[in-house]
Formats: C-alpha cells, sequence, structure tokens
C-alpha cells in the first residue's frame, strides 16, 4: 500500500504512531517510546508464543486495591487495603493476593494504562480488538485475528471461550467466532460442552449422515460462496464441528477430571479455577486461543467487602496456578497471558449507602501479561500519587493488544481489508511495549 506522506515527512502510519493524528497531539514521551521501539525492533525479537490466554475482568477492577495500591494517597482515595510485599524486591500487591505476590516474577504488571471510554460495552469491545471502537467498524477480536493467523489441529476448536464472550470476528466473519461452552467446568468433574464430543455410536452416525447431507448442499449453494460470509462461515462451522465432535483429541481436552488431584487442586473449586484448569488443558492440546470470562467487578459499592470476599480469592487462586502449572508443564514459554478488565474505578471513593465503593475510570487501570517471550517480575508505566491517571506518557489498550500479537509473532502492522475492501491494520494505533521483551 502506498504511503501518503505529511508535509514533515513522516508517513501517516509513522504519524499514527507517534500520537500526531490523536487528539492530544504529539507528546515528547510518545514520540520517545515511539523511537525507542524503532531502534529496539530488530532486538526485541516476536515472541514463541503458539497460544493465548485472555482472561476478561468484566465489570472493571479496581487498580487502587488489587496492583497499583497508595497507601500514602489520602483518606478518600487509598482505600481500606494494604500492600504485601511480593517475591520481587520493590513490587507490591494489594494483601489480598497472597498467592499472585509469591509468584511475581512470573508475570508483568502494566501500569497506568489510560483510555476515554467509560461505558462497559465500548470498553471491552476495545480491550478485546485493540482498537478503539468506530460505530462504521467491527473489528475482529484477538482471538478472531489469532484464529486467522496461525493454523490449529483440525480435531479442536481454535477458539475457545469460557463459558461465553463477546469476542467476535467483526469485518473477518462469523468463521472466526469462538465455541462458547456455555458453562464452566468445577474441578474434579467431568466437563462436556454440547456437540464437542459423542459417547454414543448412533449418534456418531447421526453425525456422519449429517455431514454427507452438507456435502451435498454445498454443491447446491457454491455458486454463492464467494458473495457471502455467512455461508462461507457456516459451511466452516459445519466442518469444523463434525471434526470436533468425532474427535477424541477434543473429548479429552475438554475433560479436566483427568488431571490429578494433587495438580488440579491448586486451582481451586471456583468457576475461574475450573475455567483456568480448562485452558491450560486446552492450549496443551493445540488450541491457539482460549477467553475466559470472569465478572462481577463493577463495585459501585460494597467495593472491598466484595473484593475481599467474592472477587479477590478466586483470582488469586486461579491465575497464580495458571501460571505455576503453565510452567510446569514447559508451556508458559508458548502461551502468552493477559488479564484486564476494561477500565479501572475512580480513585477517590464515593460516599454511596450502603457501604461506598467506586465509579468507572478508564483514565487509568492495570493488565498483567506473561508467557511468550514476555519479562516477568517487572512493573511497567506508573500511575501518579492518588492513582488519577499516568504519570507520564500512559500505555493503552492498543499497545498491550500490539504486545500480544508480538508475543505470539504476529504482524500487528498486517493490513486486512474488509468486504468492501478497505484495509484495515490489525493494530491502527498501538505499539508494542519493549519492555516486556527486554
Amino acid at each position: 500500500m502506498r504511503q501518503s506522506r505529511t508535509c514533515d515527512g513522516m508517513t501517516r502510519r509513522d504519524a499514527v504512531k507517534m500520537g500526531v493524528l490523536g487528539t492530544t497531539g504529539l507528546t515528547l514521551a510518545g514520540m520517545l517510546r515511539a523511537e525507542a521501539f524503532a531502534s529496539a525492533n530488530g532486538k526485541v525479537l516476536p515472541g514463541k508464543a503458539t497460544s493465548a490466554i485472555f482472561i476478561n475482568l468484566t465489570g472493571g477492577p479496581s487498580h487502587m486495591d488489587t496492583f497499583d495500591l497508595k497507601p500514602n494517597a489520602p483518606k478518600e482515595y487509598r482505600g481500606e487495603f494494604n500492600p504485601i510485599k511480593t517475591n520481587v524486591p520493590g513490587i507490591e500487591f494489594s494483601e489480598h493476593l497472597p498467592k499472585l505476590a509469591q509468584c511475581a516474577d512470573k508475570f508483568a504488571i502494566l501500569r497506568g494504562i489510560s483510555h476515554t471510554l467509560a461505558a462497559h460495552a465500548l470498553g471491552q469491545e476495545y480491550v478485546m480488538s485493540g482498537n478503539r471502537p468506530l460505530p462504521s467498524l467491527q473489528y475482529p477480536s484477538i482471538g478472531s485475528v489469532v484464529t486467522n493467523e496461525l493454523s490449529a489441529p483440525t480435531d479442536l476448536p481454535p477458539f475457545v471461550a469460557v463459558p461465553r464472550t463477546n469476542m467476535a470476528g467483526g469485518f473477518l466473519g462469523v468463521k472466526y467466532n469462538p465455541l462458547n461452552t456455555a458453562a464452566n467446568p468445577k474441578v474434579g468433574q467431568r466437563f462436556t460442552v454440547r456437540g464437542v464430543s459423542i459417547d454414543s455410536e448412533n449418534a456418531l452416525n447421526e453425525a456422519r449422515r449429517r455431514e454427507q447431507l452438507l456435502g451435498n448442499l454445498d454443491v447446491a449453494f457454491k455458486g454463492f460462496e464467494k458473495s457471502s460470509q455467512l455461508i462461507e462461515g457456516l459451511d466452516e462451522f459445519g466442518q469444523k464441528a463434525y471434526n470436533v465432535m468425532t474427535s477424541p483429541t477434543a473429548k479429552k481436552a475438554f475433560d479436566i477430571s483427568q488431571e490429578s488431584d494433587s495438580f488440579s487442586d491448586k486451582f481451586g473449586k471456583s468457576q475461574l479455577g475450573g475455567s483456568a484448569l480448562l485452558a491450560l488443558r486446552l492450549v496443551e492440546a493445540g488450541t491457539r486461543f482460549v477467553t475466559l470470562t470472569y465478572g462481577g467487578w463493577d463495585t459501585h459499592n460494597t467495593n472491598w467487602e466484595r473484593l475481599k470476599d467474592r472477587q479477590l480469592p478466586p483470582l488469586d487462586e486461579a491465575v497464580s496456578a495458571l501460571l505455576v502449572g503453565l510452567e510446569e508443564r514447559g508451556l508458559l514459554e508458548t502461551t502468552a497471558v493477559i488479564v484486564t478488565g476494561e477500565f479501572g474505578r475512580t480513585p477517590k471513593i464515593n460516599d454511596r449507602d450502603p457501604s461506598p465503593g467506586r465509579d468507572h475510570y478508564p483514565r487509568c487501570m492495570f493488565m498483567l501479561m506473561a508467557g511468550g517471550g514476555i519479562q516477568g517480575g517487572q512493573v511497567i508505566g506508573e500511575s501518579d500519587d492518588k492513582a488519577t491517571g499516568p504519570l507520564n506518557d500512559g500505555l493503552t489498550p492498543d499497545d498491550a493488544a500490539a504486545s500480544l500479537y508480538h508475543a505470539m509473532g504476529i504482524n500487528y502492522e498486517k493490513e486486512y481489508h474488509t468486504a468492501t475492501g478497505r484495509p484495515i491494520m490489525i493494530v491502527r494505533n498501538g505499539l508494542p511495549i519493549p519492555q516486556l521483551f527486554s
């Protein structure tokens, strides 16, 4: 594609990278970061990840009560939790995340991530695609892009959502949508997904008969395939569904009861724990992308009660077990992991009854990233003294998405084309974060 240059000699792509086309103009910090990545690009090698696990904390978790505490902030900001030391000197987390604190060397914490979308749906669409939403275009989710870019075993679903997700193929089409399990597995119990495994010979024969019928219908609809993403997607679904339904590999991967008690007990008994264990088994079998949804973070009131009693213990137990388990199985280098909500929560505590909390706040949030060549045991980015925003030039969801693609060896600047022929880069306005890989 020909690059149009501005009057200062920059291409449009260069301008976008440096923030010239943004609403705030070119900042010194943004330009320096862009230059740092450009100079390090030949040295910062793409990661070796062949799969990814995306843990979506829907509702927007409070950054100040989890991974970005401000114990010296005024009382109306700092909250009720105290920081504890981690196994990395100088890094502290909330006292209600003790297990993650003991494996902090395995992941990086991104602080001061910032954007401006305070609505749940828009914020989720942003972090799930790495592109700020537009009313005129639905971007493909990160999982859909990974599915498109990386081949997967034909007898496994390449993209799985536990239990379900808003991630979708966007302009790439429905064939890049995920398989939704529609339920959460429970540790120690056999888990099956409707349409994934067939136990009886009669059901298997029926599936074969339907596959033959679909093959006959393909001939009738062949002339429409080139002009219809829907027909193409349904045909793709049909073939994949048949392959998966008749696959012993898929049946085994989904059956988390096959894990030993000594391994599975570390994940706990929560829904997130069972989902994390399933995600590990799926990427081990060859699934390329798994997204886990763990909601309940919309804590406008009773913030600290809900966090310490309900939200943080399962997160602490499940994510720490996942990272340690991936490492024990030799999978952490080949599995990129990201943990994120759609935004943070207001640093200043509200006065809602019966108990105060924090409201939507996209100007400052956290993310966790691990695996695929990402260097753990570090904090990247910084918020100000009250966590009201990034101290310097903030990171964005675009940068996190570009970094995830970089960890998987996917060119985040690659251009796709919409059905109308419009060229769209995978990530339009982000850069991989060099510190993650150095």
